[in-house]
C-alpha cells in the first residue's frame, strides 16, 4: 500500500489532463452511495408508507435470493458491487498502459498485479475480521473477490477483443456447468441455485474449513467463488476501458459501441434469468454476471457522454475528490463510520438525532467529514494506492 505525495503546493485542479474525467466520478459516486448506505434514505423511507416508499426501501436492500423483477428490473443496491469490480477492470488498460510508457517491463507489470491482488485479498480477510477474536478466513469481502482474480485478468490486458471475449464466455459457461452438474442428487435443476443447495456454497463448507477458525464454517450466500464470474464482470470493464482509450476512434462510436454491447447483456441475462439460469447476485450467477454488466456499461456510457462529451462538468468537483481515493472512502466507511456516529451523538444537539430523519442525518454528517478528510489529502496530493 502505498501514498502518493509531491512536496510542492498543489494547483487548484491537480488531476492529470489525460484522466478520463467520467471514470473518476462514476467511482465516486459509486463510493459515496457505498460509504453513506444511499444516504440513509432507504432507512428513512423504511418509516413511511406507500408505494413509493416501499420503492425506495427496495432500491436500497440487496433482494432476499433473485435479483432480477420483471424483465429488465433490480435493486440499486444491488448494483454498487458489480460497478465497484467494472470500475477496476475500466482502469486497468489505463494504468498499465501509463506503466508500460514509463518503462516498467512486463514482468515487472505482472508483478505488480499479482502483488495488488494479494495485498486486495488479505485486506479484504482483515476487514471481514474487524470486531472478533481471531482472523475470519473468508473472501467474500468485495476487495477480497477483485483481489482474487485480478492477477488473472492482468493476461488479457492488451489482448484481441477475440481473445477476451472467447475467454469470458468459456468462464460463465464452463462455470455454469460446475453450478448445474454438482452436488449430485438434487431433485430440481433449480437447486443448484438456492440458497443452502448450490456448488460454490458446498465449495466453501469444504474449502473455508481448511483455515484455522473457532468453530466450524457453514455455509451462507455469498461465496469464495463468485470471483469466477465477477472476474468476467472485471473484465466486461477492461474490454470497455480499451473501447474508450483507442484515439483512433470517435467518441460518437465508443459510445455506440458501449451502448450496444450494454443492451445485449442486458436481454441476453434477462432472458437467461427467465428460462435456464436464475438471476442470483448473492451467487454471481452467470446471468447476472450479464445482466448487471449491461447495466454497469450503460452507467458508463451515459457518464462518458455527459462529461467527456457534452462536457457538462460544473457539478463533478466532489465525486472527482471521492473518486481520486475511493479505497480511503471504503476504509473509511469500513472501519470508523461505527466511532465517528458516537462521536457525533456524543457532541451534537440531541435533536438531530430523534425523529425519522436520524438515517439521513447521520449518513450525510458522515460523508461531509469523509469527503473533507479526502479532500485534504487531494490538496495534499496524497493518493492511497495498493
Amino acid at each position: 500500500m502505498s501514498a502518493d505525495k509531491t512536496a510542492s503546493d498543489p494547483p487548484a485542479e491537480p488531476v492529470q489532463a489525460d484522466r478520463l474525467l467520467s471514470l473518476d466520478v462514476y467511482r465516486g459516486m459509486v463510493m459515496l452511495l457505498l460509504a453513506s448506505s444511499m444516504f440513509g434514505i432507504a432507512k428513512y423511507a423504511a418509516k413511511l408508507e406507500g408505494p413509493v416508499a416501499e420503492w425506495v426501501v427496495f432500491q436500497g436492500t440487496h433482494p432476499e435470493w433473485n435479483s432480477q423483477f420483471g424483465v429488465f428490473g433490480l435493486a440499486l443496491w444491488d448494483l454498487i458491487q458489480p460497478a465497484f469490480m467494472f470500475i477496476v477492470g475500466v482502469s486497468m488498460p489505463f494504468s498499465y498502459e501509463k506503466r508500460e510508457k514509463l518503462g516498467e517491463s512486463y514482468r515487472s507489470r505482472m508483478q505488480h498485479a499479482w502483488t495488488r491482488g494479494l495485498l486486495l485479498t488479505l485486506l479484504g480477510v482483515f476487514l471481514q475480521s474487524l470486531r472478533q477474536d481471531h482472523t475470519n478466513w473468508i473472501f467474500t469481502n468485495v476487495l477480497s473477490q477483485i483481489g482474487l482474480g485480478y492477477g488473472l485478468l492482468f493476461f488479457l490486458v492488451g489482448r484481441s477483443w477475440r481473445t477476451q471475449f472467447l475467454t469470458g464466455g468459456a468462464i460463465l459457461v464452463g462455470y455454469y456447468l460446475l453450478m448445474l452438474l454438482f452436488p449430485r442428487g438434487l431433485d430440481d435443476w433449480r437447486m443448484h441455485f438456492e440458497n443452502g443447495t448450490s456448488f460454490p456454497q458446498h465449495f466453501d463448507t469444504w474449502f473455508l474449513n481448511l483455515f484455522p477458525r473457532e468453530k466450524a464454517f457453514e455455509a451462507h450466500a455469498y461465496a469464495t467463488l463468485n470471483f469466477v464470474p465477477s472476474m468476467v464482470t472485471m473484465l466486461m470493464g477492461l474490454m470497455s476501458g480499451q473501447v474508450l482509450k483507442n484515439s483512433s476512434t470517435s467518441s460518437g462510436t465508443k459510445l455506440k459501441q458501449l451502448s450496444i454491447a450494454a443492451g445485449i447483456l442486458l436481454v441476453t441475462g434477462a432472458v437467461l434469468g427467465l428460462t435456464i439460469c436464475p438471476i442470483v447476485k448473492k451467487l454471481w450467477t452467470p446471468s447476472w454476471t450479464l445482466y448487471s454488466g449491461g447495466w454497469v456499461i450503460a452507467l458508463l456510457a451515459l457518464s462518458y457522454w455527459i462529461i467527456d462529451v457534452k462536457k457538462w462538468n460544473g457539478w463533478v468537483f466532489p465525486f472527482v475528490v471521492v473518486g481520486l481515493n475511493p479505497l480511503t472512502m471504503y476504509l473509511l466507511g469500513m472501519m470508523s463510520k461505527g466511532w465517528f456516529l458516537a462521536n457525533f451523538r456524543r457532541h451534537l444537539p440531541d435533536a438531530l438525532f430523534t425523529g425519522p430523519t436520524r438515517p439521513i442525518v447521520e449518513a450525510t454528517l458522515l460523508v461531509v467529514v469523509f469527503w473533507l478528510i479526502l479532500w485534504w489529502m487531494y490538496r495534499k496530493r496524497i493518493f492511497l494506492r495498493l
